[in-house]
């Protein structure tokens, strides 16, 4: 017999306490909206969403660039059904465009040790783009954003594993409108 079904995330044990609300969320996207407006004003930038985390954050963030933007999306897999990465990266949803000569914005929900991100990059960057940058929604604390050559951060985050607006366990709480902090019931 299965759990009776929440009525909310309100209800959920597993969501712990709110790290950015949705109004904090949608304010900080309006801000990187007019930077990469002003950045990229005489071109038509390619954002590559790296799915799925970054699904909500690309979506409105697109709404946000008030300039004729591209969108593709490439899939890669480092956590599975974890909250704990399992330090191999594997290509699960290869692009459909062409990025050569293209200036290509990396849209990603969280940089956290790196390594997606390095894989990303390399793997981009040996695709001849004009240009490539990282827009991230989330950056942990410990992330070594020079390093790895961030250049847009939504909001800085201490080490806390959290969910909601993208960000998933086990491909739950994506729609959360909010970030929270997930709570292991096997802690």
């Amino acid at each position: 017999m299965s759990p009776a079904p929440l009525e909310s995330f309100d209800d959920d044990p597993r969501v712990g306490d709110t790290v950015l609300s949705e109004t904090q969320i949608a304010e900080r996207i309006r801000e990187l909206g007019r930077e990469l407006t002003a950045d990229y004003a005489d071109e038509r930038p390619l954002l590559v969403c790296v799915l799925r985390g970054a699904y909500a954050f690309v979506t409105d963030l697109a709404r946000e660039i008030d300039l004729p933007v591209e969108i593709d999306f490439i899939a890669v897999s480092s956590y599975g059904a974890s909250t704990r990465t399992s330090g191999v990266v594997r290509l699960v949803k290869d692009l459909d465009v062409d990025l050569t000569g293209r200036h290509v914005v990396l849209v990603e929900d969280i940089v956290d040790t790196g390594l997606t991100l390095r894989y990303l990059r390399r793997s981009l960057e040996a695709r001849g783009p004009a240009s490539l940058e990282v827009c991230t929604l989330l950056a942990r604390e410990s992330a070594d954003l020079e390093g790895l050559g961030v250049r847009y951060v939504g909001f800085t985050i201490p080490g806390e594993f959290v969910i909601g607006y993208g960000l998933d366990v086990d491909e739950r709480y994506r729609n959360m409108r909010h970030i929270a902090v997930y709570v292991d019931p096997g802690v």
